[in-house]
């Protein structure tokens, strides 16, 4: 079937709600192998105030395999070394990401250039269309199954008749709270608060973690020049930090890095130079019902915690795709959500691991007592000397190892 309009209503195969990572390579994808696809982004540019921009080696490396290295290389981005952890000014852990098997590291690109790579592969199949600007407000029911959407497109009321909807619309997702799916939202103790300041010449393109106490930060590199900085806050305590006002915020940050102190102080000028963004994760059992599917942060969102939100997203993307084109041909009607259980179990497994390493080391990170302190610093070094630190870690960084592109094409 030929995606086509009658009056207000548009006929597709599927539906992709979100063009973040997950949902504009899942479109690409579906496009790609020959379904027809529809990819509605609620805003008119690529652009946020804050999106992850590190995308992990395994997805890097997935990129590669699907021909899009070199629109990445065009853009340019830089490429990140390994990650440290550093307490009270000595580095207490460190991993070379070099050191891994895989032979690709994370890299940081920004996000629209990411996306626009993939809208631009998209753009020269008849069967794929992008449609900005338009907001999912309702899903269409029939018999107990999703058929499609209704979009809000300015005035305009646009009606997408489809055998799936995907919702890949964020940590936020209204395609989540439409479909009734159960839901575990598992506030974390704190929030972040990012910023990016001019990046030293001398900086060097490893991550590092600082911690004092319960407070730490996040320094990575960012494209092209920049150091992308996350600093926690209390949960729910943003009204507060900016009720002490921003030069007590910049002397805080200053206190866990004062190499930072002389970038802050120059280049945080008001509350605009920064990004809140609040940390929680969640957890569904079910990720599909008849005619529906939930993907990336719509489906398993995760903490900052090792970047691995896009990589999940554009894991999904890669997983489900296959299943989705495979179904469409044997399947009548709207896709039973049975077919996608034995992939959801696989990606939740992943992402259970993620996330479990993730609380792990959150829960480390809160530690605000001489003896919490001292026990992080401790046990961080012990991980730091295991001889096999490089393999327990390679599973949760690099996972998973199970699935590469041309399974891809095969299950398609």
């Amino acid at each position: 079937m030929t995606t086509r309009e009658t009056g207000d209503t548009v006929h597709t195969d599927v539906l992709v709600v979100g063009a973040g990572p997950g949902g504009g390579l899942l479109a690409h994808l579906l496009a790609r192998a020959g379904v027809d696809v529809v990819l509605a982004e609620k805003q008119s540019t690529l652009e946020r105030s804050f999106r992850g921009e590190t995308i992990a080696a395994r997805s890097v490396l997935t990129l590669r395999e699907l021909g899009f290295e070199s629109a990445l290389r065009e853009h340019g981005f830089v490429e990140m070394t390994g990650i440290g952890q550093w307490e009270k000014g000595r580095r207490v852990m460190h991993i070379d990401y070099r050191r891994f098997p895989i032979g690709a590291v994370p890299i940081d690109i920004p996000q629209p250039a990411l996306i626009g790579a993939f809208l631009d592969g998209s753009a020269g199949y008849p069967n794929f269309t992008y449609m900005p600007q338009s907001n999912l407000t309702s899903l269409v029911e029939e018999d107990g199954e999703v058929r499609g959407g209704v979009l809000r497109r300015g005035d305009e009321r646009v009606e997408v008749r489809a055998r799936l909807v995907v919702g890949a619309d964020g940590r936020f997702s209204k395609t989540r709270k439409l479909s009734g799916l159960a839901v575990d939202v598992q506030p974390m103790e704190r929030d972040f608060l990012w910023f990016k300041l001019p990046r030293p010449d001398d900086w060097g393109h490893d991550g590092n973690l600082l911690a004092s106490g319960d407070r730490h930060l996040v320094i990575l590199p960012a494209f092209p020049d920049l150091l992308r900085v996350g600093y926690n806050l209390p949960k729910r305590g943003l009204a507060d930090v900016r009720a002490q006002g921003l030069e007590a915020f910049k002397a805080g940050i200053g206190e866990v890095a004062p190499q930072l102190t002389d970038l802050v102080g120059e280049h945080i000028t008001s509350w605009k130079d920064t990004s809140f963004l609040e940390i929680f994760t969640t957890d569904m059992e079910t990720w599909s019902r008849d005619g529906l599917l939930l993907v990336g942060d719509a489906a398993h969102t995760c903490t900052p915690i090792l970047g691995q939100g896009v990589n999940l997203a554009i894991q999904d993307a890669v997983y489900f795709c296959p299943v989705i084109a495979r179904a469409l041909r044997e399947k009548e009607g709207a896709l039973p959500a049975g077919v996608f259980d034995e992939v959801t179990a696989e990606r939740r497994r992943h992402k259970t691991m993620v996330t479990r390493f993730q609380r792990f080391q959150e829960a480390a990170l809160a530690h605000s007592s001489a003896a919490g302190t001292a026990m992080r610093r401790t046990r961080m070094r012990v991980i730091n000397r295991l001889p096999f630190k490089y393999r327990l870690l390679d599973r949760v960084l690099n996972a998973p190892h199970d699935m590469d592109t041309e399974d891809l094409h095969a299950r398609a």
